[in-house]
């Protein structure tokens, strides 16, 4: 990871992920290999007093305020500015007008808010998270994203999110890696990922079929490649997106009606997909 990433940590049941954190956390201690945080050693105290964590279950205090709840988290890590900052995070969490509240009393949104403000309490260097929006509804995962981005953008904070859904990795990471059978599958800036399994691809969706002689001069394009039409959408590999314009210019000259032009690879979800299952099928005896 690099200062600044919201990274996505993904693989599909029993790949290792929650293991994963819990050794990067310092709570377990791997068989064989090493794992690095901030620099340090995971069980290093100087370490984990930088490092911010919600793991599966909130570890929130259900007898006891929201306020409360904070206090005692900011009484372990020495918070200075106790009340202001406990303020802070209420507001983060959008729970200020529930500071007074039994936590167990909460919504499984407002919990996961309020653990994600937690984790932030002591002003941590690195936030790791283990499937934060899990049981939240839709707007909750967004208040809870939404918080993640502006924490990134305010301080320059990272974030390791392990999480199940795809959309929202998508949404917010800029950087993911794929375990799948005890290995990395894929690993990389998402767009450059993507880009790399699209190979340049592209498709035009026009309002009828091309006449052959556009499809001809759409060939004789340098930089483009495989031109192809079916029905009313040409499909084409191009070099870079300067050829994707000169191609859809020929075609407006030419009176062709375009409706719409899309680029670039697969989601992440495709990318997923077809990864888990090219390692998952047998091989040949």
């Amino acid at each position: 990871m690099q200062q600044g990433d919201i990274f996505g940590f993904l693989g599909p049941n029993g790949a290792g992920k929650t293991t994963s954190i819990r050794v990067l956390l310092g709570l377990f201690q791997p068989d064989s290999g090493t794992a690095s945080v901030l620099g340090g050693e995971p069980a290093d105290q100087a370490v984990r007093h930088r490092v911010g964590f919600v793991l599966e279950t909130d570890g929130l205090y259900d007898g006891v305020t929201a306020h409360d709840n904070l206090a005692y988290y900011a009484d372990i890590y020495n918070v200075s500015a106790l009340e202001e900052r406990i303020a802070a995070m209420l507001e983060l969490a959008g729970l200020s007008d529930r500071a007074g509240d039994k936590v167990g009393t909460f919504s499984k949104g407002m919990r996961q808010r309020l653990a994600l403000g937690r984790a932030m309490l002591h002003d941590p260097d690195l936030l790791i998270l283990d499937e934060p929006t899990a049981g939240v509804d839709p707007a909750g995962q967004v208040d809870i994203r939404e918080a993640l981005l502006a924490m990134v953008r305010e301080s320059r904070k990272s974030v390791f999110l392990s999480s199940h859904n795809l959309d929202e990795v998508q949404r917010i990471c800029n950087r993911v890696a794929l375990i799948h059978q005890g290995q990395i599958r894929l690993f990389g800036e998402l767009e450059q990922l993507e880009r790399e399994r699209a190979g340049g691809e592209a498709r035009i969706r026009t309002a009828d079929s091309l006449d052959a002689a556009i499809l001809d001069r759409i060939r004789e394009l340098p930089g483009a490649s495989d031109v192809g039409q079916s029905g009313d959408v040409l499909t084409l590999r191009v070099a870079d997106d300067d050829v994707l314009s000169d191609a859809v210019a020929l075609m407006a000259t030419a009176g062709a009606r375009i409706r719409e032009v899309t680029s670039g690879g697969p989601g992440l979800e495709e990318l997923y997909l077809s990864i888990v299952r090219e390692t998952e099928e047998p091989s040949d005896a």
